[in-house]
């Protein structure tokens, strides 16, 4: 999941809530949209392989 935060910059979140926090785990921040966008396909390849 990605979000806009307010400074202008793109985080990623996980999917699932963290079930100890109760919160989404924080997976990088990114200035464009696009390089948010290439490092979530690049996470959810290195799941699978």
């Amino acid at each position: 999941m990605i979000r806009k935060l307010k400074s202008g910059q793109y985080r990623i979140y996980a999917r699932h809530k963290d079930p100890e926090t109760g919160k989404r785990r924080h997976l990088g921040t990114f200035d464009t949209r696009g390089a948010a966008e290439k490092h979530e396909r690049e996470i959810q390849y290195f799941k699978r392989h």
